[in-house]
């Protein structure tokens, strides 16, 4: 069985299995399409076929073009990684922690530094209590655009610094809104709204004509139907989550951590921007040096070491996860490579060593890095070693 055909049984093993609802798979190899396969379904009640310029939902995969808008400013000289975030958002003034004493001062404010890593402090919707005051927050704004409208992406993150922090800025790692205030930062400090931001320096430049917050009708037909898992198969899911859900109009909230949508070929063109160091096709949007610190964890070893399980092997740092050891893994890596992936699914992972570029776009919810993904990067990453890519 050849290496395209290894390919598509994982993906529809994994449509049979009900593990997804469909799934493709885009490898890029010295910048050019090497593989590309499908399986399963854009919409399951229709029949209707996954197929590559289907338009799916990022979230998390939205990380990684937030770091890199901020990457901008930074070269420009307008944003400082040291710079409180205070100083864009007032609610980040003043910052407390919670200790198992009470709150307590921070020890020094949140730097867009933290943002980048994701030791800010800050939470997603969560048990604990400053999980419990941001997932109030979100059912408030979950409320307002239900209602039609929404807070704007600057009111909703200033509102994130009101509440307490888990702990002091840069002590630890947890996985968290720093996209989201890191878009608010981005939108403070360009002066642009943060969609408009992204769409001149990143979509315009790359040809991302289908990335953005919202889908136009004209490319509805190409959006895929989300769904989640049910006992037996799929069913669609059509809740808000994360403030993120509404695709038919231009969002007040921009969310940098889970908003985008986007196809295969336009996340290549990004994954391609950074694999050629900031160039594409003789258009440059980031300098070399730029992008090798992007592409580096930027985590301490003790830090390193509070990362989920599922990331063994792996630092973090500017929205990604960068390969630091080899081996410890569960699945072959290269020394090195870094992107990231999201809540339905979608993935990206360059191998700069290999100049292999891995992307796969699903819709079923709270998928991430599936075992059908970790299946893929097997047989692929074998199949390159062996020459076969």
């Amino acid at each position: 069985m050849d290496i395209q055909a290894r390919v598509q049984a994982c993906l529809e093993r994994a449509v049979a299995n009900h593990e997804c609802a469909g799934m493709t798979v885009l490898v890029r190899k010295n910048g050019q399409d090497a593989l590309y396969a499908g399986a399963g379904y854009a919409d399951v009640a229709s029949g209707k076929k996954v197929q590559r310029d289907h338009i799916f939902r990022l979230y998390s995969q939205s990380k990684p073009v937030t770091a890199a808008a901020a990457m901008i400013l930074v070269e420009r000289g307008l944003l400082d990684l040291m710079d409180p975030v205070e100083n864009f958002l007032p609610g980040f003034q003043g910052q407390q922690v919670y200790t198992p004493e009470g709150l307590k001062p921070a020890t020094r404010p949140v730097w867009v530094m933290d943002l980048l890593g994701m030791t800010a402090g800050v939470a997603y919707p969560d048990a604990d209590e400053v999980g419990r005051q941001t997932a109030k927050l979100f059912m408030e704004n979950h409320e307002k655009i239900l209602a039609g409208g929404g807070m704007s992406t600057v009111e909703f993150c200033d509102r994130m610094g009101q509440i307490p922090l888990a702990f002091q800025p840069g002590a630890h790692w947890r996985y968290s809104t720093c996209a989201d205030i890191l878009g608010a930062v981005i939108e403070v400090v360009s002066g642009k709204p943060f969609d408009e931001f992204l769409r001149e320096e990143l979509f315009i430049p790359l040809g991302m004509k289908d990335t953005g917050f919202w889908v136009p009708e004209d490319k509805r037909d190409r959006f895929v139907t989300c769904y989640k898992r049910v006992p037996g198969g799929v069913e669609p899911f059509g809740s808000l989550h994360l403030a993120v859900g509404d695709y038919t109009r231009r969002p007040a909230f921009c969310s940098g951590g889970a908003g985008l949508v986007s196809t295969l070929d336009d996340y290549a063109a990004f994954a391609d921007m950074l694999m050629n160091e900031g160039e594409y096709q003789g258009k440059r949007i980031l300098r070399p040096e730029t992008v090798r610190y992007m592409t580096k964890s930027q985590l301490s070893d003790s830090v390193r070491a509070e990362m989920w399980d599922s990331l063994t092997g792996y630092g973090y740092g500017k929205l990604m996860r960068v390969c630091v050891e080899e081996g410890r893994w569960a699945g072959l890596t290269r020394l090195g490579e870094y992107g990231w992936d999201g809540w339905l699914g979608s993935y990206f992972a360059n191998l700069p060593s290999e100049k292999l570029t891995i992307l796969s776009m699903q819709n079923t919810t709270d998928t991430g890095t599936s075992s059908a993904m970790r299946k893929v990067r097997n047989v692929l990453l074998a199949a390159e070693s062996a020459g076969e890519i």
